[in-house]
């Protein structure tokens, strides 16, 4: 069995340069599979909003609904170092409302939160850490600043970016964040951040240079099927092969041979 996931693991792996990979999902099923995979570091990410929730941003999930699938996750994945992701405008406004959302996410029993944002928010994360809260950064393309940044477009392209991405990475190190997420970021940018820091960079999108890796266990398994970025790598295309149960199930049904003698009961 790998060894326990704490805060301090992270900045252990960074001086070891070790990759590891994080997955997000969002039910207790998805969670057991990972941890048969052995992934033990797994984020309930506000991306539910557009995975699970049929919405078309992240905007509009809640944090009730972050809460609702952070337990379900943490219920099986005993053995899993668990991050919440604060939805939009929990974590952002004060210190006093990140610090109380973020204590309902560690009641939940996630291990540490996530939070987007970088220089503007770290006496925030600052405040939050001090009170005992493990946070986990986000930069690089944020979905809940979507409308601010005109969609999703790839950031820290050009030395201005660059160094505005650096410059987000380190106020974040020095608030306390025990790791940072890049996200749609040029493998260029993204690299330089992953040097400038000390703790771990967990990249979607930006590129080979980073300290670990993250999916959207939906994705990844091709159960969203519509979903095909540049980033993503297939390892399954389980969505497919779930059309062709459910054809064969709805046909069987329909041509009497489901249920068989093997699947009905009788009185004696």
């Amino acid at each position: 069995m790998p060894p326990a996931v704490t805060v301090s693991w992270f900045a252990e792996t960074k001086k070891r340069r070790e990759k590891f990979a994080v997955l997000s999902l969002y039910e207790s099923w998805s969670a057991k599979i990972a941890e048969a995979a052995g992934v033990r570091v797994l984020l309930v990410g506000d991306s539910l909003a557009t995975s699970i929730l049929g919405l078309e941003t992240t905007l509009s999930v809640t944090i009730d609904d972050v809460l609702y699938h952070t337990r379900a996750v943490c219920r099986s994945a005993r053995q899993s170092f668990v991050i919440a992701d604060m939805p939009f405008l929990t974590h952002n406004v004060s210190e006093t409302d990140a610090v109380k959302n973020a204590g309902r996410f560690l009641a939940a029993g996630a291990s540490a939160v996530k939070v987007e944002g970088g220089a503007e928010i770290a006496d925030i994360v600052a405040g939050m850490v001090r009170r005992g809260i493990p946070v986990l950064g986000h930069i690089g393309m944020t979905p809940q600043h979507f409308f601010r940044l005109g969609g999703y477009r790839v950031q820290g392209r050009g030395n201005r970016e660059r160094k505005r991405l650096m410059a987000d990475a380190k106020a974040l190190e020095q608030a306390g964040a025990f790791g940072i997420v890049l996200e749609l970021t040029a493998e260029e940018s993204a690299e330089a951040v992953t040097k400038h820091v000390g703790i771990p960079t967990i990249g979607i999108g930006a590129g080979r240079r980073v300290d670990a890796q993250v999916l959207v266990f939906h994705d990844l398994v091709g159960l969203n099927r519509e979903f095909s970025p540049k980033f993503l790598k297939r390892y399954a295309r389980l969505g497919d092969e779930a059309v062709r149960a459910v054809r064969g199930f709805s046909t069987d049904v329909s041509t009497g041979k489901f249920p068989g003698k093997d699947n009905v009961f009788h009185d004696a």
